[in-house]
């Protein structure tokens, strides 16, 4: 009796964004993801759940990234204000692809109470280290409230910005740290 066959998470995971990123959120069906990675629907049940929570995965996924980057700028003694700089910075870089992919799936997680929650735990924890306490607490807190706005308006397509006006509005925002 041969070895139960396992599914890598992270290859169908990097599948799933490739999905959404070329064809569009729309097509990311368990249908399609168990063709591309040459699984069973009944296989990636196993893995993910459903849909809301391979979604999750994902967004999951992308958030640790974002996090792990963003701690990569700080210095080690780094305080709020040194925190959100680097989450300006790294949100600055954020290409618009992956801006429309991360936007369209917070959408569609927000709609369920539970990862409505994660998201709030997640926003909490930032605000928790931009507590405004003095004059640079208060800008900090303001530039990130600034990078996350941009992030969503050009993400959801309710404002159009071409790179170099991306960078603009990313400038000014570190101005105010």
């Amino acid at each position: 009796m041969g070895r139960p066959r396992s599914i890598d998470r992270d290859r169908v995971l990097d599948l799933a964004e490739r999905i959404v990123r070329e064809e569009g959120a729309t097509a990311l069906t368990f249908d399609s993801l168990c063709k591309a990675a040459g699984i069973t629907k009944g296989g990636l049940q196993y893995c993910f759940g459903s849909k809301d929570d391979l979604i999750a995965a994902m967004a999951d996924r992308w958030l640790k990234d974002f996090d792990a980057e963003i701690a990569r700028h700080v210095p080690p003694d780094g305080n709020g204000v040194d925190q959100a700089r680097s989450y300006v910075t790294v949100s600055a870089r954020i290409d618009e692809a992956s801006q429309t992919k991360m936007a369209g799936m917070l959408v569609s997680l927000l709609q369920s109470p539970e990862h409505m929650g994660k998201a709030r735990g997640w926003y909490a924890e930032w605000l928790k280290r931009l507590e405004p306490g003095s004059e640079a607490e208060r800008r900090a807190r303001t530039a990130f409230f600034a990078a996350e706005g941009a992030f969503f308006l050009r993400s959801l397509g309710l404002v159009e910005m071409d790179q170099a006006g991306w960078d603009r509005v990313f400038d000014d925002i570190l101005k105010l740290l």
